[in-house]
């Protein structure tokens, strides 16, 4: 990415503790920015000088928990590339606009990872990559002519309520490679139960 390059972050849902805020910070002084925070019962803003021009990040608080609020700007590579590691730490949505020359580059990420891209130039617009969807046409079709929905579905209710309270413990035991993996688990039960429900 030149200085004629820009980034743009949009509808912004990330959700994260204290400790990564502080890491984030710690990582930013360690690129050289200079920057200065403040704190309050319903925000936690961070400033960060760029040549001239003045960042200023908003996180909310959402009891224990922030979330990162409002669109962002960068022509700033590092930290630019910092800000997709704290959209992939997180597991967060975004949409991503890459401004080069006289073309736009669309990325919609989801759950950290990218599941649209899109190229703009001029009035052409073209689809460079779309993720896949995690149900088929057949397994919906398959769904709908099974009597299978009112036999799974209370048990289906039951193991998801088994996977939130197992989630809960690992988020209270701070183990986060189990909780990643009830969060994928219940990932799984919800598309199930959305196909059952149809």
């Amino acid at each position: 990415m030149s200085k004629s390059h820009e980034v743009e972050y949009c509808n912004l849902e990330l959700r994260f503790d204290r400790r990564l805020i502080r890491n984030f910070i710690k990582a930013l002084i360690q690129e050289g920015y200079s920057l200065y925070w403040n704190e309050s019962e319903q925000q936690f803003i961070i400033s960060i000088r760029t040549g001239r021009k003045l960042i200023k990040l908003k996180f909310e608080r959402i009891g224990e928990k922030y979330k990162i609020v409002g669109n962002y700007s960068f022509k700033d590579e590092k930290l630019a590339e910092m800000m997709e590691k704290l959209i992939g730490d997180t597991r967060g949505h975004a949409v991503v606009k890459r401004f080069k020359d006289r073309q736009i580059l669309i990325e919609n990420i989801m759950f950290g990872e990218i599941i649209r891209m899109v190229e703009i130039s001029g009035i052409e617009h073209k689809v460079l990559y779309q993720k896949e969807p995690a149900v088929t046409v057949e397994e919906v079709m398959q769904a709908l002519k099974s009597k299978r929905p009112e036999e799974r579905i209370p048990v289906l209710r039951l193991e998801m309520d088994y996977e939130l309270a197992t989630l809960f413990d690992a988020i209270q035991a701070g183990d986060q490679k189990a909780a990643m993996a009830c969060k994928t688990k219940l990932d799984e039960m919800r598309q199930e139960m959305l196909l059952l429900e149809m």
